[in-house]
């Protein structure tokens, strides 16, 4: 009898004791006392304690439970969603923070002080704010991230002194390079809509012992809307319309989405349509970036007109849309299962940097766009928890992905349009586990990637139709596979101390087959098996309430793409890039030593200094095809050169943070970034061409009730001539030119204010006038001058 009264005891015990939820606060990480917790006829009611524990027996398995403190979002919960969290429930401050709790280092939710990289956050509040008019604009605002335009239709991001294929990009945890990510600048980022990005996260440094191939400057993740189940009996419907009209390219931009939420499904629809004008400069700065005339077609003949307005770049105007929908469904608190379908589809848009150069006075093209950019994404996840001795949690993400892209382009006085087309199949799955252990977590997984590769060439003679085949961008019919097996650790010693270690084994396979009708290759397939071994090791030490310390150790690898392998296109006037089947991976070994000062919970001061050495580089250089150094290309005799593992290159930099309360309603906020990179260069060290000059911004906010103001500054700092990457300093229609006639980056800067108003709980309006001294500049390296003067209004409606 006694027997089974204890087990009736222990029994009991343990059900209350699993109902025993922590809350703490999604910013730090930190517990929260005194939450009131309620019901919704309070009926049923508890408080955390000092630890920000509480128990939560009382309350039934089906009611919505309510958790309110001061200082933090109201939210609300079902009580098997907090067990399907670990017993975790995550507050959010209803004011920003430095920095954030982040959700993609180790695939699984993590706490601040348990990183030790660097990671950018960007919240849905700082998105309003900033009021993008796309992904790439989003991450320039958090002024750590540099970002390289070619024209308005794009955005290629520099991290730490990497970009492009350097560089991971996932969406809702799915990567979403592709095997045709070039070199060069690229613009797949303003395929993710910000209006859907609920939260974007970025990792500065390597992510490959997570992400795998391409990590090797950082991570960019962007987390997309998620449906919400229903706190109420019934179906709830929420959603939010936003509109947006800016001056300085015309921009009409409209938005909706609706969530429609029961007690076990959740659905999430939204649309987006956008409509950018040709982009309008601004009046005080250098005149080499002014447009003169432009390219037009009058009779049947070529002919250059006279610009109008110089100022207003001709032609730079697009359209873009975005879709998407996603359902979830929780069949117990065990298991939740989320289908995304994303499509992402602009209208052609000019290459403006190819539009502008000229050959003795006059336009060296009479087009030169690039088609539809399409991206669909259709990701599924299941999502399972256990008390196995294997795992905790485990993930399954099994993804497809089409990418569709062409170059379009037809010199001045020319009759024939060169077209190139390119689609891509992306496959991917993995599966991710997390196992709790003691005082440590263990995370490990396992990823499959497949990409297959399309790509056709093609003329037009724009006089006759006349039409037929050229040679094709890459290999038609190539593959790109990936397969990997890696696992982390992290293990939180006591109070102040955490480690967190990480391998990871990588094998690629390229397949590629060459077509000679065109060109006489000396090889007719490239046939590439390589492994990549990567690691990382990182502590977080909080020496004190004063002081906390991050070191991080780290490598990691880009393997060799369809790009890198097959690529045929013009880099610049005269030269011709080829294939090159004899590539092997590059590596990226990687140092950084961070720092986060509290000043009396007033003054708080973030720095972080890091190095990184690429060695085996793979970077384009002179070439030869049985002995063969010239070639023509499209008509033109051009100089023959591949993508070749033939440099070493290093950078080191640093990034600082501050953040100062001068009161509860006052806030000033900054972040500056310095690079310095060099790469190797036929014995001698130059320029790296993707480290940035210095930049950074500032902010003073003032936020009190229903009403925002951010006065804020972006700056750039100077790129000399001999700054410049020796491939840049040949681009002079890029650059303004000094007094000797060489091209140089200038120094720049712009002053904005943003005003935001809440009429109500649901109607939102956000005015900013951004650049409003009217400066007429060009961030570095890009081909379009950014906007002058611009007064931006959106409006937005929550229901």
């Amino acid at each position: 009898m006694r027997l089974k009264l204890l087990s009736l005891f222990l029994f009991i015990f343990s059900i209350t004791y699993a109902q025993e939820i922590t809350v703490l606060d999604n910013n730090s990480g930190e517990p929260i006392g005194e939450v009131a917790i309620y019901n919704n006829d309070k009926s049923v009611s508890t408080i955390t304690n000092s630890s920000g524990k509480a128990d939560i027996s009382g309350f039934s398995d089906t009611e919505v439970i309510i958790f309110n403190s001061d200082s933090y979002i109201e939210a609300y919960r079902r009580k098997r969603e907090i067990q399907n969290n670990s017993n975790i429930v995550l507050l959010h401050s209803s004011e920003n923070q430095l920095e954030q709790i982040t959700l993609s280092v180790a695939r699984f939710k993590l706490k601040k002080d348990e990183i030790p990289q660097k990671i950018v956050s960007i919240t849905p509040s700082e998105i309003q704010l900033a009021s993008p008019q796309t992904s790439a604009d989003l991450l320039e605002s958090t002024g750590q991230v540099f970002v390289q335009k070619s024209q308005l239709g794009g955005g290629s991001p520099m991290i730490r002194g990497f970009s492009t294929n350097r560089l991971l990009l996932t969406v809702d945890g799915v990567r979403m390079n592709s095997a045709i990510f070039r070199s060069g600048n690229l613009q797949n980022v303003i395929s993710v809509d910000p209006m859907m990005v609920e939260a974007a996260e970025v990792i500065l440094g390597p992510g490959s012992v997570v992400y795998g191939s391409d990590a090797i400057g950082g991570v960019m993740n962007f987390y997309t809307l998620k449906p919400k189940f229903s706190f109420k009996e019934g179906t709830s419907f929420s959603g939010n319309i936003y509109t947006r009209f800016a001056t300085a390219n015309n921009e009409n931009t409209v938005h909706a989405d609706l969530n429609i939420g029961r007690d076990s499904w959740a659905f999430v629809s939204g649309v987006t349509y956008s409509d950018f004008g040709d982009l309008k400069m601004g009046e005080h700065g250098s005149d080499d970036y002014l447009r003169p005339d432009y390219a037009a077609r009058q009779d049947g003949v070529d002919v250059m007109l006279q610009n109008e307005d110089p100022l207003v770049q001709k032609p730079t105007g697009y359209e873009q849309l975005n879709l998407l929908q996603k359902i979830k469904f929780m069949p117990s608190k065990d298991w939740d299962l989320n289908l995304g379908l994303i499509y992402s589809e602009t209208s052609d848009f000019p290459r403006f940097d190819r539009l502008s150069r000229k050959r003795d006075g006059v336009l060296r093209a009479a087009e030169w766009y690039y088609g539809p950019q399409k991206w669909f994404l259709g990701n599924l996840k299941v999502n399972h928890r256990s008390d196995s001795e294997f795992y905790d949690k485990v993930q399954f993400t099994g993804a497809y992905q089409f990418f569709g892209e062409s170059r379009n382009d037809r010199d001045f006085g020319e009759n024939i349009l060169f077209t190139t087309e390119e689609n891509v199949d992306a496959y991917s799955a993995n599966l991710d586990f997390e196992k709790g252990l003691s005082q440590s977590k263990l995370f490990y997984g396992f990823e499959y990637v497949l990409n297959n590769v399309s790509s056709e060439g093609s003329f037009r003679n724009i006089q006759t139709s006349e039409n037929g085949e050229t040679a094709s961008r890459y290999p038609d019919g190539s593959t790109w596979q990936s397969m990997a097996v890696y696992t982390s650790y992290q293990w939180k010693l006591n109070e102040k101390f955490s480690l967190q270690s990480g391998i990871r084994y990588n094998h690629i396979l390229v397949d590629a087959s060459f077509d000679d009708r065109f060109y006489d290759f000396p090889f007719d397939r490239a046939d590439i098996s390589t492994g990549a071994l990567t690691g990382s090791l990182g502590l977080n030490w909080r020496q004190n309430d004063f002081v906390g310390w991050r070191l991080g150790l780290s490598t990691a690898f880009r393997a060799p793409n369809i790009d890198d392998v097959g690529k045929i296109f013009d880099s610049e006037p005269g030269s011709v890039v080829v294939p090159n089947p004899d590539l092997k991976s590059e590596y990226a070994y990687n140092a950084e030593l961070g720092a986060d000062f509290n000043f009396d919970d007033n003054i708080r001061l973030a720095l972080t200094g890091y190095y990184t050495y690429l060695d085996n580089a793979m970077v384009r250089r002179d070439y030869d095809l049985n002995g063969v150094t010239e070639i023509e290309y499209q008509g033109e005799p051009s100089r023959v050169q591949a993508i070749q593992n033939a440099a070493n290159a290093y950078v080191y930099g640093i990034e600082a943070g501050l953040e100062v309360d001068f009161s509860v309603a006052l806030r000033l906020k900054s972040q500056f970034s310095y690079t310095h990179g060099e790469e190797n260069e036929g014995g001698e060290y130059v320029p790296l061409r993707h480290a940035a000059p210095m930049f950074g911004n500032t902010h003073l906010i003032w936020h009190k009730r229903r009403l925002k103001f951010d006065l804020f500054t972006e700056y750039n700092g100077q790129f000399d001539f001999e700054d410049l990457a020796p491939g840049e300093q040949g681009k002079p229609y890029l650059y303004a030119l000094d007094e000797n006639g060489n091209p140089y980056s200038p120094s720049w800067y712009t002053l904005n204010l943003t005003g935001q108003y809440e009429f109500s709980s649901k109607w939102l309006a956000t005015v900013s006038v951004e650049n409003i001294t009217d400066q007429r500049y060009r961030t570095y390296s890009s081909g379009i001058a950014a906007a002058g003067r611009n007064l931006i209004i959106a409006l937005s409606y929550t229901f």
